[in-house]
């Protein structure tokens, strides 16, 4: 018996050892991945490929860190809303393109792709809080544009990028309209379980059963589950129930802890939608239901107050 109970001791503490040196030594190559393998850092194609009408940004951070990032006009002097987008950790903004170039036909809108720090064309190395600096950088940028309307600026963030939308997004109350979240986790904490499973008897946060002892060593821990609930813009979240890489609950529980002090929070699943997907698979659906959102929470000035009354009086309140 006492062999045993040596065993199982040296066996919890071999583990823990082991989770504190993949946490240490890689943590930061899991979390954000600037260079897909077989490619190069730089933009495999510009927005003029697809014959989008773009500026190149350079922006700084309030560190002094030097970004870059595209706006990309629907048509000149567009009055739709603005989006900021916020791409997931892999890979740049140029391999996003493709969705962008719908979104601009599908919503008319302008969109905004920043770079994160070690992204693309941008300096420094990534990590949360310069993320989050490099994110409020953008949204300064687009605050002082006279070629868009200020008062429609919504925020869409993807998988990470969602939680550096919700983050923007509660710091920001009266700047940002409206935030989009799609396939977003938790947090990095719950997320280390779901990658590295025996991980998750020692670090987690969302509904964890272990004892969390390695949660100290997250240099990175996005704990989005916390921030949500501080949002108190409109807030949409869609959902790929097929998604390989953040369980589908993840956005559940997002929506749950959102909507206990929002009452402005649209949640829309897709069956057969997968991490990177969903905006492909959802087809018209996706679209239509993220036209929904922005006509009833970030209407234009065509929309007047009495159009919006007679929504409500009809029962229109934006529930797929």
């Amino acid at each position: 018996m006492l062999s045993y109970l040596h065993f199982l001791v040296y066996g919890v503490g071999g583990m823990m050892a082991v989770g504190m040196a993949l946490l240490i030594a890689f943590q930061e190559r899991l979390v954000y991945v600037p260079v897909l393998p077989g490619l190069s850092k730089s933009y495999p194609i510009t927005p003029a490929r697809l014959r989008l009408k773009y500026e190149d940004v350079w922006l700084r951070a309030s560190d002094g860190v030097r970004l870059h990032a595209w706006f990309i006009q629907y048509v000149p002097e567009c009055t739709g809303p603005t989006i900021i987008f916020f791409q997931e950790n892999a890979g740049n903004i140029a391999h996003r393109l493709e969705f962008i170039h719908i979104m601009l036909q599908k919503l008319h809108c302008n969109a905004f792709m920043l770079s994160y720090r070690g992204y693309g064309a941008s300096d420094g190395f990534p990590s949360q809080h310069g993320i989050i600096q490099d994110a409020q950088a953008a949204l300064d940028h687009l605050m002082q544009r006279t070629d868009i309307d200020t008062s429609r600026i919504v925020v869409f963030g993807r998988s990470l990028g969602g939680a550096v939308g919700a983050v923007l997004a509660r710091n920001n109350p009266d700047k940002v309209s409206g935030l989009i979240l799609e396939n977003t986790f938790t947090s990095i904490l719950d997320m280390a379980g779901v990658l590295l499973p025996f991980l998750k008897w020692f670090i987690g946060h969302s509904g964890s059963k272990g004892p969390r002892m390695l949660n100290f060593l997250v240099r990175s821990p996005w704990n989005t589950v916390d921030v949500i609930g501080q949002v108190k813009q409109p807030i949409l979240f869609l959902s790929g129930l097929q998604d390989e890489m953040v369980p589908p609950s993840h956005m559940q529980l997002l929506h749950a802890k959102a909507a206990e002090k929002n009452d402005r929070c649209l949640f829309t699943d897709f069956p057969s939608g997968m991490h990177m997907d969903t905006w492909l698979s959802g087809g018209d659906r996706y679209w239509r239901t993220i036209q929904l959102f922005l006509g009833l929470h970030v209407p234009g000035k065509e929309r007047t107050a009495k159009q919006l009354k007679n929504d409500d009086a009809n029962g229109n309140n934006g529930i797929i």
